[in-house]
């Protein structure tokens, strides 16, 4: 926990208030405001919960200024180069690098678990077939507390907590690329236990039964630093969510469910598909680049340029400098041509030299890369999303076990009533 070393002083209506300055390990301080309702009567009001902690958290460390994220110490710089993304998973959720035993361990429980009950394919079977894949995924995790009672027990043992970690870990890629499949209307392909994590991932999304696919090694390398990259971000919109469901003691499978849905609109986990969104739409009126860098300098014009800048980087994404390297290298090494592709580094050369942009410090960011990448690996715009979720399911993990550990109270946010004062009831035949 963080310490707690200064005050600081709240005057309000001839009345002082001590407020403790809590201080974190990289220096962060706080005003731990729990006491002042009880105190003043007093709360503070934070739209958006822009300048509020919600948690004292041990997983990540974020510098937006600086451009610094570190999963459990570990810089995203030396984890993307060095780390497989079951390692990094390991990591996150259980706070040390595993050791070689454990890692093996690791990875063949969850090897072992990557089948899902065949009930689900009557699951899939009744969703319109133009279902989006994200609603398909929330839909099937939560389903997996049907397949899993125990998981609903709020009071549960240290063992019971990691098979269920083990069991999501599993068997969310397999849920991932079973809704897709379901979706354009192919064979489902099961797990195959010789393959590593992403391998087997993409030998469920891409193959048929009559065909012997072969996962690219590019593919998986660059598959596997994306999912590192996406593996957690601290107290965003979806892990929040999945804090404050889980505060009520809803089990993991609902609390991560409910991860997926927060995850899916446009302005979080959705973001890369906008780029590719944005990228189609200007191929489909000319492609003319330069235009339409010109309608996003225009404060008139609705034009809104996706994957540029972000809300908690102020200088650079660290994610944006590794992800452009592997999005330049899976180009270079799988020879895509792409007017869309294209179009991106078109986009990309003049955000980067244009001083509108380099002032404003509009650089493209992970989503813009990451768009990208999945383009050229082959990976539909609606599933970009699902991606997303695949990479931030450790860091989803990790928040909800902490949560737990900690016994944290349940979330249950204040509000400044700005309705109607109180009136009388009039009735129908008198309105």
């Amino acid at each position: 926990m963080a310490e707690t070393a200064e005050t600081a002083e709240l005057h309000f209506n001839g009345e002082v208030y001590q407020i403790p300055v809590v201080k974190g390990t990289e220096n962060e301080k706080a005003l731990d405001i729990s006491k002042l309702r009880g105190q003043s009567g007093l709360i503070t009001l934070d739209a958006g919960f822009k300048n509020t902690g919600s948690t004292q958290s041990a997983i990540t460390f974020l510098d937006g200024e600086k451009g610094i994220l570190r999963y459990r110490g570990y810089t995203i710089e030396q984890l993307a180069e060095n780390a497989s993304f079951l390692e990094v998973a390991y990591l996150i959720i259980y706070g040390e690098l595993p050791k070689a035993e454990q890692l093996e361990h690791w990875r063949n429980d969850i090897t072992y678990h990557t089948l899902i009950h065949e009930d689900f394919k009557v699951l899939l079977e009744g969703f319109p077939s133009n279902s989006h894949p994200m609603g398909v995924l929330s839909s099937l995790v939560t389903s997996l507390t049907a397949f899993y009672p125990e998981s609903l027990d709020p009071v549960r043992s240290s063992n019971e907590v990691d098979m269920s970690i083990i069991r999501l870990m599993a068997k969310l890629p397999t849920i991932a690329a079973w809704a897709y499949k379901n979706e354009i209307g192919q064979p489902l392909m099961y797990p195959k236990n010789d393959l590593d994590y992403c391998g087997n991932f993409l030998k469920m999304m891409f193959g048929t039964p009559a065909e012997n696919y072969e996962p690219n090694p590019v593919v998986i390398s660059a598959l596997n630093k994306l999912l590192i990259l996406h593996a957690e971000h601290e107290q965003n919109c979806s892990t929040s969510t999945v804090r404050i469901v889980g505060s009520s003691q809803a089990s993991l499978y609902a609390s991560v469910s409910a991860g997926i849905n927060a995850l899916w609109g446009p302005l979080h986990g959705g973001a890369n598909q906008a780029v590719i969104e944005m990228l189609e739409a200007i191929k489909a009126d000319g492609g003319d680049v330069n235009k339409y860098m010109a309608k996003a300098k225009d404060k008139n014009d609705p034009f809104r340029l996706m994957g540029f800048g972000h809300r908690v980087y102020k200088n650079f994404d660290p994610r944006a400098r590794i992800i452009k390297k592997a999005a330049d290298e899976v180009l270079s090494q799988l020879g895509v041509k792409d007017p869309v592709l294209e179009i991106a580094k078109g986009l990309e050369e003049v955000a980067l030299s244009d001083p509108y942009f380099v002032d404003r410090k509009l650089y493209p960011n992970v989503d813009f890369y990451s768009g990208i990448i999945y383009r050229a690996l082959g990976i539909p715009t609606n599933m970009f999303t699902v991606m997303f979720a695949m990479g931030r399911l450790p860091g989803w993990i990790a928040q909800w076990k902490e949560m737990r550990e900690n016994g944290e109270p349940i979330g249950r946010p204040r509000q400044v009533y700005t309705g109607e004062n109180a009136r009388e009831y009039v009735s129908l035949d008198k309105r």
